[in-house]
């Protein structure tokens, strides 16, 4: 029955992410994150013009994401429905057309190579989270939204394979403790607090390991 309710959710979700979005201008979104909206630091400051973000910095990589995933986050943050005291302020005086400008331009760079080394032994346990879950504990395998190789699905999903693990241990820790709370019918909310410490550490190693679609998505 948890595994049904589970696919009647995913099937909700995507559902919801097949509306059809009007198109971002991917020279002018360029321009965006060079200059910002004239009221804070321009995107590039955090994330690189490659979009290669920071891992030490948990600046999550945005070259190749999903241009609908990376407007949505956007708006979010402008609604107050995801919280950060970074993000917030850089992007409140976005209009919906440089919003899906910047959208559009980031999701059009091919993802650079960011991939992190970890230990075998914790990248054996993040790899079995990723590809298979532990439904012993109700968690299901990333692959099982995040699509094959944790490459993404559209705008719900978004790619995980190369992102930074300190990026993604930080969100599994927000999903936690309900400081972020913007994910398709409570999925990763329900997730991450079913994940103990070590299995965050893990698949967050084992999704940073990997390679990102050659010239994004």
């Amino acid at each position: 029955m948890l595994k049904l309710n589970w696919r009647l959710a995913l099937a909700s979700a995507a559902l919801c992410s097949s509306v059809v979005q009007a198109q971002g201008v991917v020279a002018d979104g360029q321009q965006v994150a060079m200059k910002g909206d004239g009221s804070g630091a321009p995107c590039l400051a955090c994330h690189g013009m490659d979009g290669a973000g920071n891992n030490a910095a948990g600046f999550p990589k945005l070259a190749g994401l999903d241009a609908d995933y990376i407007a949505k986050q956007i708006r979010d943050y402008n609604a107050g429905t995801r919280v950060s005291g970074v993000m917030q302020p850089n992007v409140d005086n976005l209009t919906e057309q440089q919003i899906l400008d910047v959208s559009a331009y980031y999701a059009s760079l091919p993802s650079p190579d960011t991939a992190v080394e970890a230990e075998a032994s914790l990248l054996a346990s993040g790899k079995v989270l990723a590809t298979r879950g532990d439904w012993d504990h109700y968690i299901p395998a990333c692959e099982s939204c995040h699509g094959p190789d944790s490459q993404g699905m559209g705008a719900s999903f978004p790619a995980l394979a190369g992102q930074h693990p300190t990026y993604i241990k930080q969100q599994l820790n927000a999903w936690r403790n309900g400081s972020r709370h913007n994910d398709p019918n409570q999925l990763m909310t329900g997730v991450a607090e079913r994940l103990t410490e070590q299995q965050i550490e893990a698949v967050a190693a084992y999704l940073g390991s990997l390679s990102a679609k050659a010239g994004g998505q």
